[in-house]
């Protein structure tokens, strides 16, 4: 059996979206604090917009802990990079759980403390309602904005 996860961690290095999204099932479902859900070629394509925007910048993601059977697996990751909205260095540390479905990801949950991820990014103001749903609910409707931008213009 292929380790699916080592790959999309590997892939996710190298910054190289293609083999990223290739790791998933075509039904697949992602959901983290900040893009909330998204299903399908949404969350392949959330991993494309991610890519484009951090080649050759200061991104680099550390991984480890991969476990993986037929069914489930985990892995505990961290990134470091620099916000480009505030230029505050994030380093963000990140525990992901996935479903797994004829040897691809088919459900991939990344969780990490929203508060502690605004508090790095966007300093005093993260820090004072980072915690908050409405916080939680403006950042869903920004990462989904940009990315309904960077939807519409692939092709």
């Amino acid at each position: 059996m292929t380790n699916v996860i080592l790959q999309f961690y590997e892939a996710f290095r190298k910054l190289d979206a293609e083999a990223m999204v290739a790791c998933y099932h075509p039904d697949v479902t992602f959901e983290d604090p900040a893009f909330g859900v998204l299903k399908g070629v949404h969350a392949g394509n959330m991993w494309r917009m991610l890519c484009k925007t951090q080649t050759g910048k200061d991104f680099l993601v550390v991984f480890s802990g991969i476990e993986e059977d037929e069914e489930k697996g985990k892995a505990h990751w961290e990134a470091h990079y620099t916000f480009s909205q505030t230029g505050r260095r994030v380093h963000n540390i990140i525990e992901a759980s996935f479903r797994l479905k004829d040897g691809k990801i088919i459900q991939h949950t990344d969780h990490f403390p929203l508060h502690r991820w605004a508090r790095q990014a966007m300093g005093f103001s993260g820090f004072l309602i980072g915690w908050s749903g409405f916080f939680k609910k403006k950042l869903n409707a920004k990462t989904t904005r940009l990315l309904a931008k960077f939807e519409a213009n692939l092709d």
